[in-house]
């Protein structure tokens, strides 16, 4: 027995790619809703980027981190995976049927299926 009790909030991190197109910025927007709505901490991938040792030893003490790229270059994933961060859960918004351009005038029904496909749930 971990002496941990099952039932508790586990603690979640999003981290989004926030790129340059409509996609990186759904992703963060979708990260920012997370946030706001309690089921996740968003976190600065650009830290992790940066060799932040701090930041990078905080993400690696969460219970779970969530991904999420704009599209296939998968910049967040690569950057975790080149700081050795395990991710639970990652999501490309481009395999969600989103076309990446760079019209800023960000869908919610959008963001809401980036939101859904980031659930932890079982």
């Amino acid at each position: 027995m971990s002496g941990k009790c099952e039932c508790e909030a586990k603690r979640v991190v999003v981290l989004p790619c926030s790129g340059g197109s409509n996609v990186g910025q759904l992703s963060n927007a979708a990260a920012v809703k997370m946030t706001q709505a309690g089921v996740a901490s968003m976190f600065c991938l650009a830290g992790i980027g940066g060799h932040v040792s701090g930041m990078i030893a905080s993400c690696k003490g969460a219970d779970a981190i969530i991904a999420i790229d704009g599209c296939s270059v998968a910049c967040a994933k690569k950057t975790l995976e080149h700081a050795e961060i395990p991710i639970a859960k990652y999501i490309v918004v481009t395999e969600l049927g989103v076309e990446k351009n760079k019209n800023f005038d960000l869908n919610e029904s959008d963001i809401a299926k980036i939101i859904d496909a980031s659930s932890m749930r079982a």
